[in-house]
C-alpha cells in the first residue's frame, strides 16, 4: 500500500477548487543565470502540486518567488484572481502563503512554542503560552502533527522539527504551503508520517506544493506534477496517468533507467576492513565509537542513515583524512591507519568524497589539471600528456565540456562527479569509497554513476557506499549496515531488507 492510500485516499475526498494562486509568465534572472523563464504554475485548493525537477532546474526560485523571498523580473502572482506584490515573507504570510524550508529556521534553544509564537504580530506584547500551547496541540492533532509545545527544539529529532516548522506555517493560517525537498533528512517512517499529513492538508481545502526530485515520491503523494528543466516548465501531468519513466524523461528530455542489473557473485576475500574505530567528536565532525566492518572484493556494502550520523568521519578515516583515536584500518591486507591517504592510495583505495567541490576537486583549476591531482610528477611537468590523458577520459567517463582546458567550477554537477570519478576510477583502485556519489545529480547523471559502480563490482572491486538515499542503498548493494550516532546497529543482506526494519533502525530503535 501507498502513502498515499495510508493517508487515505488520492485526493478525491476533496475536489480541487478553482485556483487560489496562479504564477503568470514568471522570469528571474541572476547574474549570468536564468532561474526561471516565463513560468506559468496554477495552485488549487484541495490539491497536493508537484514540482519536479533536478538541481538548477528552477524549482526553489519559484516557490521562493511565491513564499515572497525573491521578486521576479517579469510576470504576474494572482491571488483568487487579483494581481497581488509578495515584497517578503511576512506579505506572503499575510496572503495566505507559507513555506517550509529544506534547511529549518528555527532557534534551538526555544520551545516549540515559543519558536512557533517568534515572529507572529499577532500576539500581544506577553505571549499566552496557554493559548499557543492549545493552539499547537490543535493542530498536531488535526494534521497529525505531534509536537509537545514544551519541549526545546535542541532535544527534538530532525523529523519532530520539521514538524514544527509545519505547525508555525499553519499557525499563521496558510491556505498554501510550499514544502522545498521536505523528505531529504527523513526515515521512511517519518516520510510516510509526513505523506499523511500533506494529503490531511489538501482534504481540508489547502494547495500543497510538494518540491521534490524523487520520482517515486511525488506519485506517491501528489495530484499533479509540473515538471521543471533549466528555468522552464517543460511538461505538466495528472499523476494518476504518468509513470517514473515518462516523469524522468521530461525531465532530462531523454529515455531513463534507474533499474540496476547486479549479478550475484561470490564474495573474493576482504579488501578494506575497519576494526574498532573509535573517533571523539569535536565541532568539525562526528563521532564514531567501536566501528568495526569489512568490504570483499566484487561486494557493494551500504552504509545507511539519517544525516550527521557519522557518516562523513566514517569515510575520512576509512580513506585516511582522519586518524582514529583507537582502532585501525587495513587495505588489500596492508594496514594504512595513521600514515596518511597516500598510503591508502597506495594500497589500492580510492575516494569519492560527498563534497566534490571542496575536497574532492581544486574548481579553479583545468579538467585536466584535476584529473592529475593525485598522480605521481616528476620535476617536469609533461602537461602535452596531461591533455592527451584528460581526452581519453573525457571521453570514457561522457564528462561533457569544451575541453581539457575548461575550469571545472564551470561544468555542471553531473559533469563536475564524472571529473571526480574519472580521476579515482582510472588509476584501477582494488577499494572505493563512495560517500553520496549522486547527491544533487540529475537522473541521467545519477543512471550513469549507479551503472558505474555495478561495473566496477562486477570487475572485482569491492566498494563503500555511503549514501542516505535509502532507496539508492537498497538498489546497489549486497549487504547493509545501518549507522546511528557513529554506532553500527544493524546488518542484513540486500536481498532480505526491510524498510521498516531499516527504518527504525535508522531512528535509533536498535541503539
Amino acid at each position: 500500500m501507498s502513502a498515499r492510500d495510508q493517508a487515505g485516499g488520492t485526493g478525491t475526498e476533496t475536489r480541487p477548487g478553482p485556483p487560489v494562486v496562479e504564477a503568470r509568465g514568471i522570469t528571474k534572472t541572476f547574474p549570468g543565470v536564468v532561474a526561471n523563464a516565463s513560468v506559468d504554475l496554477v495552485l488549487r485548493r484541495g490539491e497536493v502540486h508537484a514540482l519536479l525537477g533536478e538541481n538548477g532546474a528552477g524549482k526553489s526560485t519559484l516557490a521562493s518567488i511565491l513564499a515572497g523571498l525573491y521578486q521576479p523580473d517579469d510576470g504576474a502572482i494572482l491571488l483568487e484572481g487579483a494581481p497581488v506584490a509578495l515584497r517578503s515573507p511576512r506579505e506572503a504570510l499575510a496572503h495566505g502563503i507559507g513555506m517550509v524550508h529544506q534547511h529549518f529556521k528555527l532557534v534551538r534553544r526555544f520551545t516549540v512554542a515559543e519558536n512557533v509564537a517568534l515572529g507572529d504580530r499577532s500576539q500581544p506584547l506577553v505571549m499566552s503560552a496557554p493559548d499557543v500551547n492549545r493552539s499547537v496541540v490543535e493542530l498536531g492533532e488535526r494534521y497529525g502533527l505531534p509536537v509537545r509545545p514544551e519541549a526545546v527544539v535542541g532535544d527534538l529529532t530532525v523529523g519532530e522539527q520539521q514538524r514544527v516548522e509545519i505547525v508555525k506555517t499553519l499557525y499563521r493560517g496558510v491556505d498554501v504551503l510550499l514544502l522545498d525537498e521536505p523528505t531529504s533528512v527523513l526515515t521512511p517512517q517519518e516520510t510516510d508520517a509526513l505523506f499523511a499529513t500533506v494529503r490531511a492538508m489538501a482534504d481540508d481545502g489547502k494547495a500543497v506544493v510538494f518540491i521534490s526530485h524523487k520520482l517515486g515520491e511525488v506519485l506517491a503523494i501528489s495530484d499533479v506534477v509540473t515538471v521543471m528543466r533549466d528555468g522552464r516548465v517543460v511538461g505538466r501531468v495528472e499523476t494518476a496517468g504518468t509513470s517514473t519513466r515518462e516523469l524522468a524523461q521530461l525531465m532530462v528530455g531523454r529515455d531513463v533507467t534507474m533499474d540496476v542489473q547486479r549479478e550475484a557473485r561470490p564474495a573474493d576475500g576482504t579488501v578494506l576492513e575497519l576494526s574498532g574505530v573509535t573517533l571523539a567528536e569535536d565541532a568539525r565532525r562526528g563521532r564514531l565509537t567501536d566501528l568495526s566492518l569489512t568490504v570483499a572484493a566484487g561486494e557493494i556494502v551500504g552504509i545507511a542513515g539519517v544525516s550527521g550520523n557519522g557518516q562523513r568521519p566514517l569515510a575520512e578515516v576509512a580513506a585516511g583524512l582522519v586518524d582514529p583515536d583507537r582502532g585501525s584500518v587495513t587495505v588489500n591486507g596492508r594496514e594504512v591507519t595513521g600514515r596518511g591517504p597516500r598510503a591508502a592510495r597506495a594500497a589500492g583505495l580510492a575516494y569519492v568524497p560527498e563534497d566534490r567541490i571542496g575536497t574532492g576537486l581544486a574548481p579553479n583549476l583545468t579538467v585536466a589539471e584535476n584529473l592529475q591531482l593525485t598522480r605521481p610528477h616528476g620535476l617536469v611537468l609533461d602537461r602535452k600528456r596531461w591533455k592527451a590523458d584528460a581526452r581519453r577520459l573525457m571521453e570514457e567517463f561522457d564528462i561533457r565540456a569544451p575541453g581539457p582546458n575548461t575550469t571545472t567550477s564551470s561544468l555542471s554537477g553531473g559533469n563536475i562527479q564524472k571529473v571526480l570519478l574519472a580521476r579515482e576510477l582510472s588509476a584501477d583502485p582494488d577499494v572505493i569509497i563512495a560517500a553520496s556519489p549522486t547527491r544533487g545529480l540529475d537522473v541521467g547523471a545519477i543512471e550513469f554513476v549507479r551503472k558505474l559502480l555495478v561495473q566496477r563490482r562486477a570487475q572485482g572491486c569491492g566498494i563503500l557506499l555511503i549514501s542516505e538515499d535509502l532507496d539508492e542503498v537498497r538498489a546497489l548493494s549486497d549487504r547493509i549496515l545501518v549507522l546511528y550516532e557513529g554506532r553500527l546497529v544493524h546488518e542484513c543482506a540486500a536481498e532480505d531488507a526491510d524498510v521498516t526494519e531499516l527504518g527504525l533502525a535508522m531512528a535509533g530503535a536498535n541503539r
